[in-house]
């Protein structure tokens, strides 16, 4: 039970899987005859879809010890499934053997404001580094960024001639792979991002271009979208008391904050907004010590 415990935990960190399920597997043969029964047991608590491709189809699905146990050759052939699906891009992928373990913290640059953009950049601190990755699969700008345990998800922004995105793209830190998601309910761009109870919650921003210049925005937006990873599907919920674009979005202590931002005059917002989730709805707690944006 314990070596279960341990080897599932939420807090067990990791950047390679397969020292999970070598740990695994060692602790199987130190005892084999006792201890072969728990194998199936054992292996439902490693992320197998995480492992590298090769790794799993080379070593682990032609392991003797699973090969002969019917249900421990099920849980690898599933673990299989996903990895293709997770190669082939084939949307979101939910399951207990792909789910990201928690690694330590890395940064990543992409985006901006004023011209279109399809570069992702890893800043690698220990060798003072600034590595590109893989390509997001749409130049865009003005779009948002927020990363939910080992994947960064990319929300909305202008596309080609100014068109306004609903499209949400998925990076996978771990496989370095871009997915896609569901589609926000409201094409936005200039919004803010921020994960709040492994859920994704987007605000505010403009929807579309007006007036007679091509980068004329509508007007700041109150709408608030939440996105559920698990399910894929997003969902509307409470407004902003004042619609905002470019505030800075944080959240903290269960709660979403919006700092300052564009208002609906286009003029800088000193507000802060709160979002209570509990109670589903916005206040203003507090004034900035200045109007800001683009923070």
């Amino acid at each position: 039970d314990m070596v279960v415990q341990l080897l599932s935990s939420e807090e067990l960190e990791t950047e390679d899987e397969r020292l999970v399920y070598e740990s695994a597997m060692n602790w199987i043969n130190y005892d084999l005859n006792k201890r072969h029964c728990y194998l199936p047991e054992l292996l439902q608590t490693v992320r197998l879809a995480l492992l590298p491709a090769i790794y799993l189809m080379e070593n682990v699905a032609t392991e003797e010890l699973i090969t002969k146990q019917r249900k421990s050759k099920e849980i690898v052939e599933e673990a299989i499934r996903c990895k293709l699906k997770i190669l082939q891009n084939d949307g979101v992928v939910t399951s207990l053997c792909a789910r990201p373990r928690k690694t330590g913290h890395a940064l990543f640059l992409l985006g901006g404001q004023t011209f279109m953009c399809d570069k992702l950049y890893l800043v690698d601190q220990k060798a003072k580094e600034i590595i590109p990755k893989a390509d997001i699969p749409r130049p865009r700008k003005e779009f948002s960024a927020c990363a939910i345990g080992c994947e960064v998800y990319i929300t909305g922004g202008r596309g080609s001639e100014n068109g306004v995105s609903k499209d949400v793209w998925v990076y996978d830190t771990l496989h370095e792979e871009w997915s896609k998601a569901a589609p926000m309910l409201v094409a936005r761009f200039g919004h803010g991002s921020a994960e709040l109870k492994h859920c994704l919650y987007v605000v505010g921003g403009h929807t579309a271009a007006t007036g007679c210049l091509p980068a004329s925005p509508s007007v700041s937006l109150k709408q608030v979208e939440q996105y559920d990873p698990v399910s894929n599907k997003w969902t509307m919920v409470a407004p902003l008391r004042e619609g905002v674009s470019n505030a800075a979005v944080v959240s903290a202590k269960l709660k979403l904050f919006a700092f300052g931002g564009t208002s609906v005059s286009h003029g800088k917002l000193p507000k802060v907004q709160c979002y209570d989730l509990s109670e589903n709805r916005w206040t203003v707690p507090a004034t900035c010590p200045q109007p800001w944006r683009y923070t």
